[in-house]
């Protein structure tokens, strides 16, 4: 089969779909990209990549900037008119290329609507990818982009209402696109919102039922497999590393790794604790910004699975990735949500005892120290989250995913 690969421009989202597209064209099937134009040099696995005209890399370029820095209401309204923006290029331009490319089906991720409306104009099946939380709605379950704890109860049902109207009036102009081009499509008013967009058949997200939260309402088509990944390479750590201090991995992530104040404010803290602290800032900090920070050791980029093999605690901002290694290695976690599904992903953290989470507004070396020493020394946290790690290890990854799909579609 030909499989349509289409996901946003960000590179943790685009590493996910490399990971899966290797795993099916091993299997005998072949992948292409479908990606605004400007995003395909973020791919590195020698894929085909479609680079579909209505943009180009000085808007991906400012449309990733905008992203890393998406707080307060207008940071949240540009970061949806970029998406709309993104998804308007994509299905205006799309369907010639998808049908001279002769698709077969389409993997979308859940968070790029256009998948969803290609699919159905084009009338080929379609898998939704779920690279970060699940977005299908259930009542008892805040939305993922909200810090809020999960509440079954009659008042947190009318509590995740309140917020699902107020998330409809922040994706306004996103949910005007996928009308507009639901009706030029000729598909009527059936597509209305992102969640519309989602594929019937079958949806692969890369958490697990021992991380979420507890689903009341049965789907059938919603499969949590766990991380996407592949074939492991062995790493080692190239640091000497103090067995007999504690050892603690900070990473925010490929659009975080700028925020210099919050890893400062890690680095003194674990200096005041006698901790060892190794930042990974994903190229976000200069040479000069990396020097003067204070940690034990500070990098471009880690082995990370490596890394958390071995550490106590792992500071984050929640990118699933990230969360999901940890785990996986029972390593206890300090939450430090930013913006997208991470504040939902960080109230799974404390919902299930695995961590705990503090606010990146007016957060100080004192609470940080604080968190880091709780987490360090009370046992429970590593009991819980080996817990949720085995979970993680049974959960099937990568081969299930694939599996999933070759029995949908072939």
């Amino acid at each position: 089969m030909h499989l349509a690969l289409i996901c946003p421009p960000f590179k943790s989202h685009i590493a996910v779909f490399e990971t899966l597209g290797a795993e099916l064209v091993r299997r005998g099937h072949r992948v292409t990209f479908i990606l605004n134009a400007g995003a395909e040099r973020y791919i590195t696995g020698g894929f085909d990549v479609c680079a579909v005209e209505g943009t180009d890399a000085r808007q991906m370029e400012r449309v990733i900037d905008r992203a890393s820095r998406p707080s307060g209401l207008l940071g949240v309204l540009r970061t949806v008119h970029d998406t709309a923006m993104l998804t308007d290029a994509l299905c205006e331009h799309s369907p010639g290329h998808l049908r001279a490319l002769g698709i077969d089906a389409v993997l979308g991720d859940q968070m790029e609507p256009a998948a969803g409306l290609l699919a159905r104009h084009l009338r080929l099946p379609i898998i939704s990818i779920a690279c970060a939380l699940p977005i299908e709605r259930d009542e008892t379950i805040p939305l993922p982009f909200l810090p809020w704890l999960y509440d079954p109860t009659q008042k947190g049902i009318r509590r995740n209402r309140g917020g699902e109207r107020v998330s409809r009036l922040l994706l306004l102009e996103q949910n005007r696109v996928i009308r507009k081009w639901s009706r030029r499509f000729g598909l009527g008013a059936t597509f209305h919102n992102l969640q519309s967009c989602l594929s019937d058949i079958a949806t692969i997200a890369q958490t697990t039922q021992g991380f979420d939260f507890p689903r009341t309402s049965s789907n059938s088509s919603l499969h949590m497999v766990g991380p996407l990944r592949g074939k492991e390479q062995e790493e080692e750590i190239p640091f000497d590393v103090n067995p007999g201090k504690p050892f603690v991995f900070m990473s925010l992530g490929t659009l975080q790794g700028h925020r210099r104040s919050l890893f400062a404010a890690a680095a003194r803290a674990c200096r005041e604790l006698h901790v060892q602290l190794l930042v990974a800032h994903c190229g976000g900090l200069d040479q000069d910004q990396a020097e003067t920070l204070g940690a034990t050791w500070v990098v471009d980029f880690a082995p990370q699975r490596a890394v958390l093999a071995q550490a106590d605690l792992c500071i984050t901002h929640c990118g699933m990735n990230t969360v999901m290694d940890a785990l996986e290695f029972e390593t206890p976690l300090l939450a430090l949500p930013i913006a997208f599904d991470q504040p939902g992903v960080s109230a799974r953290i404390v919902h299930h005892g695995v961590g705990a989470r503090l606010s990146t507004r007016l957060l100080t070396t004192a609470k940080m120290k604080r968190a880091i020493a709780t987490l360090l020394h009370e046992p429970g946290y590593k009991e819980r989250t080996g817990k949720i790690g085995r979970t993680i290890s049974a959960a099937g990854g990568l081969r299930k995913a694939a599996d999933i799909i070759e029995a949908a579609l072939v």
